[in-house]
């Protein structure tokens, strides 16, 4: 099962603030770049919210979680 209230989990806009990046950030690189992002690291619900793991933010920006530095 998997854990929704998890840190682990947040939506696209959410991820760009954390790190720093344009609100955009992470639907123009999952439409431009979706081999960058590793499989199951994000998904579309309803044909619009983009929700992603820490882990494809983590592969797609080079950066660690900036909440653990």
């Amino acid at each position: 099962m998997v854990d929704l209230s998890s840190s682990e989990l947040m939506g696209a806009a959410e991820a760009a603030r954390i790190w720093g990046k344009n609100k955009d950030y992470v639907r123009v690189s999952i439409r431009q770049s979706p081999h960058k992002w590793p499989a199951g690291s994000w998904r579309k619900f309803d044909g619009r919210q983009i929700v992603v793991t820490v882990a494809g933010m983590e592969a797609v920006t080079g950066e660690l979680d900036p909440r653990k530095k």
